[in-house]
């Protein structure tokens, strides 16, 4: 956040890194000029809208390059700036400029997955952090809000990445940031991101346990408990406990109408045809793969296009496969 581009070039020059593209070979693939990619990638010159496209196109970032490119205006770039350097004059302008380049990189990370991710959000997040630390004034408890969804963002990546010890450091701190501001929903968010962490480590228990400890959390959305219930009766059909599984998806069946209402932002993805998704891995830890492959199925084939081959969602089709294997 500190340099013009700095942002959008760590996280171009991280994918590419990825895909074992050098920044001369990514310029020759887009007919641009290596010495003016080299500036933006180093954050030294911020990148056209027309490169921003290219690059999109380029790494098949489904316009999620193209936004974050435009997140920041540079008078926003100048506020941030101010701001960490005079915390107490902070305003709700340079809070609102966090949160769309927060809102950008969450898309990123659908389309070009959590690793080339990880550097520039673990920057950023010492940066808000700090940020936090020293501001002062009316605006300080939105900025907390926005800090807890960056560690929360940071712990997500981490556990897609399977950097399981880290992912639990953060996810721990974004729920006692989200206490500090007072917001249920990131709090419950954050809290079932520890229990996806349990489910890839194959550990049931601790999957009913987290999942249930976010269904229960106080001001949490109703799309949220209507996930975290399913994915909760997942583990305890997992631990044979088969009455308490199906009581739990009976709860989340008697959510789905509240549910159907805008997630929150912090959930975005929670939509109804998404919410399938967990209602068919419940199914499948009870055996039932007929119901399972149904909900599995439509879940993924709704998904939007940006969502379809990111890295989460290896985890469905995996599961749609041992359904269709289960039946």
């Amino acid at each position: 956040m500190g340099s013009e581009g700095g942002d959008f070039g760590r996280r171009v020059s991280a994918a590419l890194a990825a895909r074992e593209m050098t920044i001369r070979a990514a310029a020759r693939a887009m007919q641009y000029d290596h010495a003016y990619l080299s500036r933006v990638l180093s954050g030294k010159q911020l990148p056209s809208p027309q490169l921003a496209a290219s690059l999109d196109r380029l790494l098949d970032a489904e316009g999620a390059l193209i936004d974050l490119a435009a997140a920041l205006t540079g008078d926003d770039r100048e506020r941030i700036r101010h701001a960490l350097t005079r915390p107490t004059k902070l305003d709700g302008r340079t809070v609102d400029a966090l949160a769309d380049v927060l809102a950008a990189q969450r898309r990123l990370d659908d389309t070009l997955g959590p690793v080339p991710m990880i550097p520039a959000t673990e920057a950023q997040m010492k940066t808000v952090k700090r940020l936090l630390r020293e501001a002062r004034g009316p605006h300080r408890d939105s900025l907390a809000e926005v800090v807890a969804e960056y560690v929360q963002f940071g712990g997500w990546l981490h556990a897609s990445a399977r950097s399981d010890a880290r992912a639990v450091t953060l996810l721990n701190e974004a729920t006692e940031l989200a206490d500090e501001a007072g917001s249920g929903t990131l709090a419950a968010q954050a809290l079932n991101f520890r229990g996806y962490v349990a489910r890839q480590q194959g550990r049931s228990g601790a999957v009913a346990r987290w999942f249930s400890t976010a269904y229960h959390t106080p001001g949490s959305h109703s799309a949220q408990r209507m996930g975290d219930a399913s994915q909760a009766a997942q583990g305890y059909a997992e631990l044979g406990q088969r009455d308490d599984a199906r009581r739990l998806l009976n709860e989340a069946a008697s959510l789905a109408d509240k549910a159907s209402a805008q997630p929150p932002g912090t959930a975005y993805w929670l939509t109804p045809t998404f919410q399938r998704l967990n209602l068919g891995l419940a199914h499948l830890g009870l055996g039932e793969y007929s119901s399972a492959a149904d909900h599995l199925n439509a879940g993924l084939e709704g998904l939007p296009t940006d969502q379809q081959s990111a890295e989460w969602v290896k985890e469905y089709r995996n599961a749609l496969r041992a359904a269709a294997e289960g039946s």
